[in-house]
């Protein structure tokens, strides 16, 4: 059991951010990428590190690090933390879990008045989810130079928006989006912890793992060309309706990812013009595919596109990601033998890792197994195991 102080300050830190961007309906989460609940939530952020004597640190990508001590001057440092956007209706846990953890075992940590060789940050990444503008990880994705910064800039919300009005309006300067080698050099480790998106955990009767392999995944646009028409006048026989191409697209995501044991989803649509009454125009979806590798997932979306018709429009790719193997072994090893692993979610662990900086990854169980809902959970002594487990680490790694 964590020490009174800690345990407080992280039931503070959660039931702060439990109200923010939350449907009341729904019970679910809407914090995307630059509206006011996301812009709330980074308030959030500045004040905990504000609370604790941080620097706070806002790079040019929005991405928020709140550092005790000079990365600059001290080399480069151990950094924790997650996000705070969420996809549309999410769970409270998904990345908020992970900045509120880290706040909550630096505070552990100065508790038992543990002392640092090296810098500590916290970090807040920026529209880790893609839920607003379509592109996940794009904080991180900006941060190592794999998304490029025009093409971020131009990336527009279901409303027209763009990404770098967003930013502007929310005060952000997006004249030098893109890589940002300065900040980079300042982390020499990082470390996220997340629920666990699925019930592994559970099944193996843990409350905290280390993550693995992250499965290779990207997300397509599919488009379905029509003619719009009456619904009540138009015979059957002389429609030409993209809606008919869509039903063979999302029967053909679950037949490939069958063939293929993996994982293919189309759970985004934009229908033009849009009428009950009116026989569409133009339907676009989003294929979300994963896989245990590259060409199973290829394989999948090319399936797709075959059997639906349609030219599948690369939007964002991530490759597979073995974190960090020597630092993946240390903390299994650091806590008591916690289990390994794989996952098939993306994180912007992954994002790091893959750009040449040792991650590695907590996970949290979650009862329900379930994510991406209102229905994501944690126990609180499993978060608070959690909170001890990254202590540990913190205090190992950060010597």
């Amino acid at each position: 059991m964590l020490p009174p102080m800690t345990t407080s300050t992280f039931d503070a830190m959660w039931q702060a951010l439990l109200p923010v961007g939350r449907d009341v309906t729904s019970g679910g989460y809407r914090r995307f990428a630059w509206t006011e609940p996301d812009l709330t939530a980074r308030e959030w952020f500045a004040g905990e590190a504000e609370a604790r004597g941080l620097t706070l640190v806002v790079d040019r990508n929005g991405n928020q690090w709140a550092w005790s001590g000079d990365p600059d001057r001290d080399g480069p440092g151990v950094v924790v933390g997650s996000h705070l956007d969420s996809v549309p209706d999410g769970g409270a846990f998904d990345g908020p879990l992970g900045v509120v953890s880290a706040f909550a075992a630096l505070d552990l940590l100065r508790e038992r008045g543990v002392a640092f060789d090296r810098p500590l940050a916290v970090a807040n990444f920026t529209d880790e989810e893609g839920a607003r503008f379509g592109v996940a990880c794009a904080g991180s994705r900006l941060l190592t130079g794999v998304l490029d910064p025009d093409r971020a800039r131009g990336l527009r919300d279901g409303d027209g928006n763009t990404m770098a009005g967003a930013m502007r309006a929310a005060g952000q300067d997006v004249t030098h989006l893109g890589a940002d080698r300065e900040t980079l050099g300042r982390i020499g480790t990082f470390v996220e912890l997340h629920v666990e998106q699925g019930p592994g955990l559970v099944d193996l009767g843990r409350p905290v793992g280390v993550a693995g392999r992250i499965w290779p995944h990207g997300r397509w646009r599919l488009d379905f060309h029509g003619e719009a028409n009456h619904a009540g006048t138009t015979r059957l026989s002389d429609r030409k309706d993209p809606m008919l191409a869509l039903a063979r697209a999302v029967l053909a995501a679950r037949s490939q990812a069958e063939q293929y044991d993996a994982l293919a989803t189309i759970g985004r649509l934009r229908v033009e013009p849009g009428g009950t009454n009116a026989v569409p125009s133009l339907v676009q979806a989003w294929l979300d595919a994963r896989g245990p590798d590259e060409a199973v997932v290829r394989a999948v979306v090319d399936g797709v596109g075959r059997e639906s018709g349609a030219t599948p429009v690369e939007e964002s790719w991530t490759p597979a990601v073995d974190l960090d193997g020597g630092l993946r072994e240390r903390l299994a090893t650091l806590l008591d033998g916690a289990p390994v692993l794989p996952t098939g979610a993306g994180h912007d662990a992954g994002i790091l890792a893959a750009a040449g900086i040792p991650a590695a990854m907590l996970f949290v169980r979650n009862p329900t197994g379930v994510s991406h809902s209102p229905a994501e959970h944690a126990e609180r002594d499993d978060c608070l195991a959690g909170v001890a487990a990254l202590a540990t680490v913190l205090e190992e790694l950060g010597r």
